[in-house]
């Protein structure tokens, strides 16, 4: 083979070492999926480059999306004609093994409490159901990642979990030997256990279980990096609450209530849990606070439930607990999020123009401040 032919083969590997597996968020060189690079002149003076790819597992659902980003590191290799030709493969059980072994031996525990993790943890919590948590949570999330943070979501109400149907997921995450791939949608990392076959029937797990179902979302699931992780809690005070809180330390809580007393009076509790546990609440989130009609600003469910949440937290632990936003009453965020699209998003995944996307915005903005 000549100099030449080398240098290509080289150059288009090297090309290859920056495209990223978007389940692992590995370079496709290092996780070993490029078996071979074969440069071979043509007649016409152009070049056949015939490129090995090894997928991690048969029929992986973003092969595509690999394979055009393949597509796109031979294109930008100028100094030839080359024609590029893919051949894609699966590998053998054994290389497969080997990868998810060295990935498992380089997080033998929780990712999200090793020192220097950089993932801010927002546990999305109320105290009674019906106020809106979940689409709270949901376009919260989808407000993240439309804003270009790394994110992921952990339904962690496991008896009603809704952020799939929110999301429009109805697809299973992707085992691979044993480790977990979450779904992604509209740009979010998510798990669920209503992904899982069986899901619609009744949970009835309790203490250790149930926190261990949670420390499974966590270890069992390749993660990455993510600069976000949400938590959609059950509601109340029960026993994922103290488990996320025993889990997680370095989670920050989140309340969510609406304006009326009998919501109010009950979501204090929530943020009481940081009481008994090493949880910092973050601030307070008042769902469903106003409907404007013809030019009127309708309270149809009262006001200042939120405020008074935020001032009975602020008083009971002793630093501030600020009421960060005031989200309105919108069919759409209904309509819409039933559809399977945060309303918060347009169809392409970036922010809508709307009022609502600017609190979410804002909402996203304050938390992440230090």
């Amino acid at each position: 083979m000549s100099d030449a032919l080398q240098h290509i083969e080289a150059e288009i590997f090297n090309r290859l070492s920056r495209v990223i597996d978007p389940e692992l968020g590995r370079s496709i060189t290092d996780l070993g999926m490029i078996s071979g690079v074969d440069a071979v002149p043509r007649p016409d003076d152009g070049i056949d480059v015939t490129i090995h790819v090894e997928l991690t597992v048969k029929d992986c659902p973003l092969s595509e999306t690999i394979i055009r980003q393949i597509d796109d590191a031979v294109a930008s290799y100028s100094d030839a004609t080359l024609v590029p030709h893919i051949e894609v493969s699966s590998m053998s059980q054994d290389k497969l093994a080997g990868l998810v072994a060295d990935l498992k031996a380089e997080r033998r525990q929780n990712p999200f409490t090793v020192p220097g993790v950089k993932t801010r943890i927002f546990a999305i919590a109320s105290g009674k159901g019906g106020v809106g948590k979940s689409s709270v949570t949901a376009n919260l999330a989808a407000t993240f990642a439309a804003m270009g943070y790394d994110t992921a979501a952990i339904d962690a109400d496991i008896y009603g979990f809704s952020l799939p149907r929110l999301f429009g997921v109805h697809a299973q995450p992707t085992n691979l030997n044993g480790m977990l791939m979450p779904v992604t949608a509209w740009g979010v990392k998510l798990m669920s256990i209503g992904m899982f076959a069986g899901a619609d029937r009744a949970i009835l797990w309790r203490g250790p279980r149930l926190q261990r179902s949670l420390e499974q979302f966590l270890s069992d699931v390749w993660w990455g990096e993510p600069d976000v992780l949400l938590l959609d809690l059950a509601p109340g005070t029960g026993d994922m609450a103290i488990s996320v809180a025993q889990t997680l330390p370095n989670a920050e809580l989140v309340v969510v209530t609406t304006p009326q007393p009998s919501a109010s009076d009950i979501a204090v509790r929530s943020g009481l849990v940081a009481l008994q546990v090493p949880m910092r609440v973050r601030g307070v989130v008042e769902n469903m606070s106003y409907y404007d009609h013809k030019g009127e600003r309708l309270r149809i469910f009262g006001q200042g439930g939120g405020q008074r949440v935020a001032q009975q937290l602020t008083s009971a632990l002793g630093y501030d607990v600020p009421l960060m936003a005031q989200l309105p009453l919108l069919p759409e965020i209904r309509e819409v999020g039933e559809s399977g699209r945060p309303a918060v998003l347009n169809q392409d995944g970036t922010l809508t123009g709307t009022p609502l996307a600017a609190e979410f915005k804002s909402l996203a903005q304050q938390l992440m401040q230090s």
